[in-house]
């Protein structure tokens, strides 16, 4: 059986000071759940909130990484800094680092392998644009994003790894794509998981859905059969409106 994950992608926001202050509000009321939580928070807090999660369910995720160990990369975090910090998750690939900072299949394939090398767990981001969605594209899209991040992946690494299905149209836009509509994306994307492995791994691997997701909400994209979990950004920065999502 997949057990649900819901991570909150706070994306750039939040101080220290205001993360502790939600971490706070956040970590009495998750630890009655049988979902698994983990919080993606900037780098500059992740030490912090480290320490404040320590002894709850809610697990520490960073939102980005960089595919080589060190060096002169201005700005770039290392695999080993997170995991020092204690970062068990990471973002790969999110549409804000593909349309802002020029993120390509390539690299998010790279940043993959990296770490899992590691030992990170990978939430691997793909999902089409509106553009691309009126043109009849999105299967086409989300089977080249789903093969090129897991070009060179083991079968026995697909386990540490979660797929997160944001179609872009509806990332922060108060859109959402139907419940039905998300669950034929992400059951294609379990298809294209099986042709490339096999059976056991599409059927065993997690899929979220990432998308103006709400408590409102929730419960009706969860309940659907293939929908393992969801990828939540605005609604993840407030503890009441994350709660009730975790709790759906």
């Amino acid at each position: 059986m997949r057990i649900p994950i819901i991570a909150g992608n706070w994306k750039m926001n939040k101080t220290n000071n205001e993360a502790l202050q939600l971490v706070n509000e956040l970590k009495t009321h998750v630890n009655e759940t049988d979902v698994e939580v983990v919080i993606c928070v900037p780098f500059t807090a992740l030490s912090e909130v480290r320490k404040a999660i320590e002894g709850t369910k809610i697990k520490l995720g960073a939102q980005n990484i960089h595919w080589e160990d060190g060096g002169a990369y201005t700005g770039e975090i290392s695999p080993d800094m997170l995991l020092n910090i204690g970062v068990e998750y990471v973002i790969i690939g999110h549409s804000e680092r593909r349309q802002y900072f020029h993120e390509s299949d390539e690299t998010v394939n790279l940043k993959v392998k990296k770490a899992l090398e590691k030992g990170l767990k990978p939430i691997v981001c793909v999902g089409e644009t509106l553009e691309e969605r009126e043109a009849n594209k999105t299967f086409e899209v989300v089977k080249r994003q789903t093969e090129k991040a897991l070009q060179g992946i083991k079968e026995e690494s697909m386990e540490q790894i979660v797929i997160a299905y944001e179609p872009i149209w509806a990332i922060g836009t108060g859109k959402t794509a139907s419940s039905g509509d998300a669950n034929t994306v992400i059951a294609y994307i379990r298809e294209v998981i099986q042709s490339l492995y096999n059976d056991t791994i599409s059927e065993m691997i997690r899929i979220q859905y990432g998308g103006s997701v709400k408590a409102s909400n929730a419960s009706e994209i969860m309940n659907e059969a293939d929908i393992d979990g969801a990828l939540v950004g605005g609604a993840s920065l407030e503890a009441e409106a994350f709660l009730g999502i975790v709790h759906f």
